[in-house]
């Protein structure tokens, strides 16, 4: 092990360089960590620490940064744990780097009371929802394609938005399209778009004028159907916003709320645990345990249905 003589507020182009090329993660999730490494940082600054080295960070240091953000942020355990993961994650690339430090399981997480609850839409809500845009329109055409196509696929809204026209070849007859992906990560996925959404996809497409490559786009002139450009994250939040307010569904359903409403949909149909991870591209189960709560009322269901104990005399 070396020892650092830079503060380690210096090290974080270095460590935010080390996520792009050994961990794969995009620049959205390079901009995540290091606005969640400045609360550290600031705080590090407010304690006249700013000048510390990466060997002399102390348990005692992680604990008051730990109360700090408890205490005086008042942050929520789940709020808490994204500051505590993108700390023990400078910890890990000290230690791939070779540089003395804290070792990072010395970073424990805050302890959430409760499991983290998954949101999803029922069908009665998704009905109401796929209505709600006027498909008399262009826009209110696209809006429906691009709800419908989050339901089918299980999408991220990065990954939708990163979709191009060309990727969309729809087959004759009653076929599904399979459709190669780089997610999160960089990990390559198969999503499938089902006869329904390549119907709403087809009328999308057929309405176009332009020769942008995005799939889905956003024109400067709705009117003249001029100024194409690739749709934006911002755009399709503001979308889902004036749509829950026309539709009365819960105000909390988001982008990726259609995501888990996809992947609760498949549990509930009996895909296991297993294969929902793959099609939503988790690169760790345990990610994809939050929705273990929906297989469990599933099977809890069944088992009050059939197990014939409750026959016996």
């Amino acid at each position: 092990m070396q020892t650092s003589q830079k503060p380690i507020p210096q090290h974080l182009q270095d460590f935010l360089d080390w996520l792009d090329i050994e961990r794969g993660l995009s620049s959205k999730s390079q901009e995540n960590y290091a606005r969640f490494l400045k609360k550290f940082f600031d705080w590090l600054k407010k304690n006249k620490l700013q000048g510390l080295k990466p060997h002399e960070l102390t348990p005692d240091h992680i604990w008051n940064y730990r109360l700090f953000l408890s205490r005086a942020e008042s942050l929520k355990k789940s709020t808490q744990n994204y500051y505590l993961i993108a700390l023990r994650s400078l910890l890990s690339y000290f230690t791939e780097k070779d540089i003395s430090s804290l070792p990072s399981d010395k970073v424990k997480l805050a302890r959430e009371k409760e499991e983290r609850q998954v949101r999803f839409l029922t069908l009665e809500q998704l009905e109401k929802f796929f209505s709600a845009p006027d498909t008399s329109t262009f826009r209110g055409l696209r809006d429906r394609a691009i709800l419908e196509t989050l339901f089918s696929t299980g999408l991220r809204i990065a990954e939708l938005i990163g979709l191009n026209q060309e990727q969309i070849k729809i087959p004759q007859g009653e076929e599904e399209l399979e459709v190669s992906l780089k997610g999160k990560g960089g990990r390559i996925r198969t999503v499938y778009f089902s006869q329904r959404t390549l119907q709403w996809l087809s009328q999308y497409l057929k309405a176009r004028n332009d020769n942008h490559d995005a799939l889905f786009i956003t024109y400067l002139s709705e009117k003249k159907k001029t100024g194409a450009h690739r749709i934006t994250p911002r755009a399709i939040q503001t979308m889902f916003q004036r749509y829950v307010v026309k539709t009365g569904i819960p105000l909390s359903t988001t982008p990726h709320v259609m995501r888990h409403t996809f992947a609760t949909d498949l549990l509930t149909q009996g895909v296991d645990i297993r294969t929902l991870q793959e099609f939503l591209g988790h690169k760790s189960i345990t990610a994809t345990q939050i929705y273990a709560h929906v297989t469990s009322q599933k099977l809890r269901e069944i088992h009050q249905k059939f197990h014939s104990g409750k026959n016996l005399k």
